[in-house]
């Protein structure tokens, strides 16, 4: 970007002042942080020949050069000192430029394997604009560490289990009516995050109905039919019930496609997925 200024900067001295100079003598430099600008082209080895001042010399320059190079935002002339500022479209196309270069973000195998773990989402609601930080966040300092010569492992932990998780269970096998993602038109996880809120929403009905009774709304939680049905089924699930197991299969099931389909879209991979159903029993091992 330099190396066209100088140059479309030679071309003009020469076509309003009459000046041969070689486009590489042409003086460019980052503009200061105190000024507006991105490249900064020092005009007063031509004043002398336009005959006007620095300042007059510098916006006749500056609006030329605006109609003769692309990507030319702005300009503004500070006591001799043209400054040029790029938009943000010629910055990108000078970006991918760079990266299309095969070993332009590339350094040496360093021989390290490095495993980033990121995004841990609950299959009980649809991935969420937390989780999209998370994810950005993730995939970048894989990328990052990838380029410095690393071996790199983005691994997943789903967390797929737990009171959570038989919340959206209990409302979809109460108020679900054999109803799927395929035959409302719902996105998976959204489908399940729906059952979730479903949970949540009747759970304070019969809270409210408790308090009414003359219960202490922390007593009125615990008394609520639906909390005790939770733990019962959280029960089951942990001793492998085959009908609990089924619908905790099936609804996980929808939320992976949805997850998978915002995986995509965003353009985020990973090499290995980790589910917390097949750990958390070693890890409560450890604990104990």
């Amino acid at each position: 970007m330099e190396q066209l200024l100088r140059t479309a900067t030679a071309k003009l001295v020469n076509q309003f002042f009459g000046l041969q100079i070689a486009a590489d003598s042409i003086t460019v430099n980052q503009t200061p942080a105190e000024f507006s600008g991105d490249f900064t082209v020092v005009i007063f080895p031509f004043v002398k020949a336009a005959r006007k001042s620095p300042d007059e010399t510098g916006k006749l320059l500056g609006e030329a050069l605006v109609k003769e190079v692309e990507g030319i935002q702005s300009f503004n002339v500070v006591k001799g000192f043209l400054n040029i500022e790029f938009n943000a479209s010629m910055w990108l196309n000078e970006f991918q430029n760079a990266i299309q270069q095969s070993d332009y973000f590339q350094l040496p195998s360093t021989g390290k394997k490095i495993m980033v773990e990121y995004c841990a989402p609950n299959t009980n609601k649809p991935i969420h604009l937390g989780h999209v930080r998370n994810i950005l966040i993730g995939y970048s300092v894989g990328e990052l560490l990838k380029a410095a010569g690393n071996e790199v492992v983005k691994v997943n932990m789903i967390n797929d289990r737990g009171v959570h998780i038989c919340k959206s269970m209990l409302a979809y096998k109460l108020f679900g009516n054999n109803t799927t993602p395929q035959n409302s038109g719902i996105k998976g996880d959204h489908f399940v995050g729906d059952y979730y809120v479903r949970f949540e929403t009747e759970l304070k009905k019969q809270i409210a109905d408790g308090v009414a009774a003359g219960l202490s709304e922390d007593d009125a939680k615990k008394n609520a039919p639906l909390m005790k049905d939770i733990q019962q089924m959280l029960v089951k699930w942990e001793s492998g019930d085959e009908e609990v197991r089924k619908l905790w299969s099936m609804m996980n099931g929808w939320v992976y496609e949805g997850f998978n389909a915002t995986f995509k879209k965003i353009g985020n991979d990973f090499q290995h997925i980790y589910y917390e159903s097949n750990t958390y029993l070693r890890g409560k091992d450890v604990v104990e």
